[in-house]
């Protein structure tokens, strides 16, 4: 096992949240935990998909794993499922920060003399709220929604 691969313990609490695979057709021949140990890789360093080492698999199957489960919400399913299960344990710090500098920050644009496009709109838009809500985990890791 590889530095940041997962433990045999996030293993478990993960596969039973993903998607029930079919039987038919070929055997697979990476596991899917090796797959997702490539996700992990690709998106923990940034490397290019072509990069993601080969004992994780290869990286076209790689990328078309999550691909798949990008565009059919599976990523979206797990996170939902994994932070509602943190939540009820209480390991998740709910605050909510409102951040008005993207306001600020077109005021002391206007303040400092640039010039302002001319407006293409004959009716004012709909404002928008600017809020930055912050959600914190127990553990200090932080994920910022805006």
């Amino acid at each position: 096992m590889a530095r940041g691969d997962l433990t045999d313990e996030q293993w478990a609490v993960l596969e039973p949240l993903l998607p029930v695979r079919k039987k038919a057709g070929r055997p697979a021949v990476w596991t899917r935990r090796q797959l997702i140990d490539g996700i992990r890789f690709r998106v923990r360093t940034g490397v290019p998909w072509r990069d993601v080492p080969e004992q994780y698999g290869s990286w076209g199957r790689v990328y078309e794993l999550f691909r798949r489960w990008q565009r059919d919400g599976t990523w979206q399913r797990v996170f939902t499922q994994l932070q509602a299960r943190a939540d009820a344990k209480d390991l998740i710090g709910w605050d909510l920060d409102v951040d008005a500098s993207a306001t600020v920050h077109r005021t002391r644009r206007r303040a400092e003399g640039r010039r302002c496009p001319a407006p293409a709109r004959t009716t004012p838009p709909t404002p928008k709220p600017d809020v930055l809500v912050t959600f914190e985990a127990a553990s200090g890791s932080t994920l910022t929604v805006r």
